[in-house]
């Protein structure tokens, strides 16, 4: 496999000449977000602006084989992000903008690749902002908006065959100058012409389980599936009950296995 190249020409222009090729972005160097896996995530400033760089340095056959071993689809590079980021602009689905994307070596266990994306400025997880929703209720008209929200980007995503595969509400980004929502952390994702049910079943039941502690009604679950559906939620459930059932088992299945109860099976 060859060496891949992209750079977007606005980002070329921050960057210092000697710092365009393959090897000085992947040796880039910033205030690093996390580093695992022979993966590494930096922040860095160029033109006054705040960007994000994923550089994957193969993770070995050692730990493929345990990714496997474990029924677990090992992420092997920057390939994944790079064409969820590419489907969702092309919907129009809010994402963290790729500038530059590289990839180079056949072998899967050595494989070199980055991912360099926009920072997405002024905005809140999910996460933290629904963090005191227990003690402190939203007002309800703004829960339902965010609610319905969430539901309409979930649809969104998976009607484009995307999968996220790590969907939890801090990986949903919100401004704060309006509703606008954004979807981060895509290393993982996959990218079909649908995405089977299993997915949907653990990318929904991982969204659940994200939202288990801040306070949730079974009106605003109803209202989640209602707006997901796009109908009624009486009539969807009448027609795909499973389906949700198998959404809220996968969630409470989660739930323990995140608490040390009960292994991986993705």
């Amino acid at each position: 496999m060859g060496e891949i190249l992209e750079i977007d020409p606005a980002f070329a222009r921050l960057l210092a000449p000697a710092e365009r090729g393959f090897d000085a972005l992947m040796a880039l160097d910033g205030e690093v977000y996390r580093a695992k896996e022979g993966r590494r995530t930096l922040r860095f400033e160029r033109g006054g602006r705040g960007f994000f760089i994923k550089q994957h340095r193969g993770i070995g056959w050692g730990e493929i084989a345990k990714n496997l071993a474990g029924l677990r689809l090992p992420v092997l590079g920057a390939g994944h992000e790079h064409r969820a980021l590419g489907k969702l602009a092309e919907a129009g689905i809010g994402a963290p903008r790729c500038v530059a994307f590289g990839r180079r070596g056949a072998n899967p266990a050595r494989r070199e690749s980055f991912i360099v994306t926009e920072e997405l400025p002024d905005a809140i997880s999910l996460e933290d902002l629904t963090r005191d929703w227990p003690s402190a209720p939203p007002v309800a008209t703004g829960k339902r908006r965010l609610i319905d929200a969430v539901a309409r980007l979930a649809r969104r995503m998976h009607d484009q065959g995307v999968n996220h595969r790590d969907f939890y509400l801090c990986h949903i980004l919100k401004a704060r100058r309006d509703d606008a929502l954004y979807l981060i952390d895509l290393h993982r994702a996959g990218v079909r012409p649908a995405v089977p049910r299993r997915w949907l079943v653990k990318d929904l039941g991982g969204l659940m389980m994200s939202a288990m502690e801040i306070g949730l009604t079974r009106r605003d679950l109803l209202r989640f599936v209602a707006a997901y559906e796009g109908r009624p939620w009486r009539h969807a459930l009448a027609e795909r009950g499973e389906f949700w059932r198998a959404v809220e088992l996968n969630a409470v299945r989660l739930k323990k296995r995140l608490a040390g109860r009960e292994p991986s099976s993705d």
